[in-house]
């Protein structure tokens, strides 16, 4: 996918998505795209016409590409209230030494915190904007009290979410989270023990599957939960099932995440590009089946927003798979310190902090070294993806996971090939018809379109 292009004119691309009618043509710099059939692509960047057209809106395009990458501010926090974890998964980014002895936040600690993060984002919010805070991991249950009492305290200023392993939710917990809509996510990583336990367990080694599959009985008929699955080695061969039984367990929302490789233990686990895209698209075909089957839905949000980036590019909500990337810019983390990083991806990577947000304070901490380095991270500067066509439907993820494989920001993130394998199987979508499958109810109901040509058949 990858070729060399002049700024002067659009560089219509063709690229071969594996569809037995359409090819389509890809113009790097804004993202455009169009379908064409196989038969009429030399006659297609021929017409001028056609051409010029593209040439016309070009401004537009890039105005629109401009705003999602560079004309966002910060509307979120990943806020970990403790550093510790129950589980001991063999895959975590955080280092094992933090979770098993890592520092806390108390309830007091807690409550300031939100306070200054609640007047930093009043300062730079428009009016009536509420900013969110997703308590994250390590564990954030753990400190189930304190975030409770914060939840409840900050309700009418605050959107809160929580991400959590689920082994420590019990029906009192349910209850408070989900009677206050709480938008709720939870880790699986198999349709049966056997597949899960191999790496999610407990610090003694036991698993924790049935715990988790409890929760989501529980959880049946709240639309406002999630789960995710973090793809290794170790479960791709059962990701149909997994899928299958997310689909029965009536879960509205799950992602299919490839593991990262910040540390040794995701990088043992780490599959292949290939092996990856054919597991990860069977999954996603199965989903699709599934819904034929029943009418219900079961959207796996990472490929949906790799929809979104083709059908309608702003109305992306995930920012892993664009350039810059949401870290610092989109969002930032906080950890149990009160230390400030771009994205949780860098906690633990003591290079990347960029502040505290007890001693200094938030706004201080997008001018450091630690944010720019971060937010100055552009594909365009990548060796190895200034040249690709789909650069802006990837974003060459992730920052924190190119540093540690490469040791370097300006390298391209893992699985490359992968994520274009997923590009090719949207536009195939695209071209069947068939998108409307993997998005979630309502997803255009805020846009519009801008651009449409038809070429004579």
């Amino acid at each position: 996918m990858r070729e060399n292009f002049s700024h002067d004119e659009p560089a219509l691309i063709p690229i071969d998505i594996g569809h037995g009618a359409y090819t389509a043509i890809v113009e790097p710099d804004t993202a455009f795209w169009s379908l064409v059939l196989k038969e009429r692509l030399a006659e297609t960047l021929a017409d001028e016409a056609f051409v010029g057209e593209v040439r016309k809106h070009a401004k537009s395009f890039a105005a629109e590409m401009d705003l999602l990458r560079f004309g966002l501010v910060p509307s979120a926090v990943y806020f970990n209230p403790t550093e510790r974890c129950n589980l001991n998964c063999t895959y975590c980014y955080l280092p094992e030494q933090m979770r098993r002895h890592g520092v806390r936040m108390s309830e007091d600690r807690i409550f300031d915190a939100l306070s200054t993060l609640l007047d930093f984002f009043r300062r730079t919010l428009p009016n009536g904007v509420r900013p969110q805070v997703i308590f994250h991991g390590a564990e954030p249950m753990l400190e189930r009290n304190a975030i409770f009492a914060a939840i409840d305290r900050f309700a009418d200023e605050i959107v809160f979410g929580v991400q959590t392993n689920g082994t420590l939710l019990d029906s009192e917990a349910i209850e408070f989270l989900t009677s206050r809509r709480i938008s709720l996510g939870l880790s699986l990583d198999g349709p049966f023990s056997e597949v899960t336990d191999r790496t999610r367990r407990t610090h003694s080694g036991h698993g924790i599957h049935e715990q988790v599959v409890k929760v989501l009985e529980a959880l049946r008929g709240y639309r406002n939960h999630a789960v995710i699955c973090t793809l290794t080695t170790e479960n791709l061969a059962h990701l149909g099932e997994l899928v299958g039984l997310f689909h029965n367990l009536e879960v509205p929302t799950c992602m299919l995440n490839p593991v990262r490789c910040t540390l040794p233990g995701g990088q043992r686990v780490r599959p292949s590009d290939d092996d990856l895209a054919l597991a990860y698209l069977g999954a996603l075909e199965r989903t699709e089946e599934l819904y034929n089957e029943t009418g219900r839905k079961l959207v796996v949000a990472n490929f949906a927003n790799v929809v979104l980036a083709v059908v309608a590019p702003t109305a992306r909500r995930l920012m892993c798979d664009i350039s810059p990337c949401g870290a610092a810019r989109c969002f930032f983390a906080v950890d149990a310190n009160g230390d400030l990083f771009p994205c949780s991806e860098f906690i633990g990577l003591s290079g990347f902090k960029g502040g505290n947000l007890f001693t200094g304070g938030v706004e201080g901490c997008f001018e450091t070294d630690a944010f720019r380095s971060v937010t100055s991270r552009r594909v365009e500067t990548i060796e190895r993806c200034r040249d690709c066509a789909i650069r802006h439907f990837c974003g060459a993820p992730c920052p924190a996971e190119a540093h540690e494989i490469h040791g370097d920001l300006a390298q391209q993130g893992a699985y490359c090939r992968f994520y274009e394998e997923q590009l090719r199987f949207a536009l195939r979508l695209v071209a069947d018809g068939r998108e409307d499958a993997y998005l979630p109810d309502g997803w255009d109901d805020a846009t519009s379109t801008v651009f449409e040509i038809a070429l004579n058949s």
